[in-house]
């Protein structure tokens, strides 16, 4: 008896660009194949891959032709309904993926683990070698900063701001490696300390905030970014993180350290606040459609991973070396002030008071004329010795 052939299984991009094409979300692909919504991200991600049974439902789900579809492609072929919306978004969302989570990714693992046992089919090739922590910020960077870079832009509306506070959070995530590389969401985290430093109201302060920058060129995203940037800067952040980024509620209220019902009730009036001044982008898909090509259009680009790392280092030596040197001038000054300072207690001086009723002291008056001569004819008498007194009778 031999063993059919596996089907032919389509790389992880094609995975989704077949699942889009059908107008799928993951959860109805999970439904239809009979695995969790995590499962089907860690396919379409590359981090695992179906096996079995459900390798074969996942394929057949995916190439099964039917006319909406095959009409949709003779579309994209000819170049009807295509544009760069519709590839602004693609790229954009594609690239805001986050990370597995441990658990779904030990999940799914499992799953394939014992799919594979039950199938008989041969082992996977061994995983690839570990990466160094220089690759692995790398990769992360290389991932994340394209999108992230266009997401503060939404937030601040300005260009440079936003490259700053990507560069700036990557820094201190090259700084806490040892913690960013084992968080469950590494690219969670950089996103987070990028919106903080971006959302931060010591901006205000700088000379360069004081000049604006130059909108963007459509009228209608011009339209869109004002009424964007007129929102308090946690409602932007939650419909941004929402409707942009796409994350679910509760993710959501985790990255903006808010309760679940608070980052609800910020989504409702920041989404009734946009719809007020924007009547067309009421719907949530044409206003995360038109954050997308908002984002997509402006030029943005960011320093290379390796400038990143020597800054943070950089940033890191300048600190150590300044907490070095007011430590020692700390040590100094304290040195000093013992050494100077007195070693046993010394009564403060009573200040002065006037006595009354006491008689003047006396004091010696000038002396008169037949005094001065006496005094003088004595200390003459008195330089040869003293002489021999007799009284005189008179």
């Amino acid at each position: 008896m031999t063993q059919s052939p596996a089907p032919p299984l389509p790389s992880p991009k094609e995975r989704r660009r077949l699942r889009e094409a059908k107008s799928l979300s993951q959860a109805d692909v999970a439904d239809k194949v009979g695995v969790t919504r995590e499962t089907v991200r860690s396919w379409e991600t590359g981090r695992t891959t179906p096996r079995g049974p459900k390798r074969e439902a996942y394929v057949e789900l995916l190439t099964t032709q039917d006319p909406a579809t095959t009409s949709a492609d003779t579309e994209d072929e000819t170049g009807v309904g295509t544009g760069v919306e519709a590839e602004a978004e693609a790229e954009v969302t594609a690239r805001q993926e986050p990370y597995i989570e441990a658990e779904a990714e030990s999940g799914a693992e499992a799953e394939a683990e014992t799919e594979a046992g039950s199938n008989e089919e041969p082992a996977p090739p061994p995983p690839p070698p570990a990466l160094t922590p220089p690759q692995a910020f790398d990769a992360l960077y290389a991932f994340c900063t394209p999108a992230l870079v266009r997401q503060t832009y939404l937030l601040t509306g300005r260009r440079e701001l936003a490259r700053e506070s990507v560069e700036r959070a990557f820094q201190l995530a090259w700084h806490r490696w040892p913690e960013v590389a084992v968080d469950r969401d590494p690219a969670g985290w950089v996103r987070a300390t990028a919106y903080e430093y971006a959302l931060s109201p010591w901006h205000r302060l700088r000379p360069r905030h004081r000049h604006p920058e130059a909108p963007p060129a459509d009228a209608a995203d011009r339209a869109l970014l004002d009424v964007f940037l007129k929102l308090p800067p946690m409602y932007r952040r939650t419909l941004l993180l929402y409707d942009g980024v796409g994350l679910d509620l509760p993710e959501t209220a985790a990255e903006t350290e808010a309760s679940t019902p608070a980052a609800a009730g910020r989504l409702l009036r920041a989404r009734e606040a946009v719809a007020e001044r924007l009547p067309e982008l009421a719907a949530p898909d044409e206003l995360h459609r038109r954050l997308t090509v908002l984002a997509a259009t402006e030029r943005l680009r960011a320093a290379k991973p390796r400038s990143v790392r020597h800054g943070s280092e950089h940033r890191a030596r300048t600190w150590t070396r300044a907490a070095i040197a007011f430590t020692v001038l700390l040590i100094g000054a304290t040195s000093l002030t013992l050494r100077t300072a007195p070693d046993h207690y010394e009564p403060p001086m009573a200040p002065g008071a006037t006595v009354r009723g006491l008689p003047p002291r006396a004091a010696s008056g000038p002396l008169s004329d037949e005094q001065l001569e006496l005094h003088a004819f004595l200390k003459d008498q008195m330089v040869s010795g003293p002489e021999r007194l007799v009284p005189e009778a008179r």
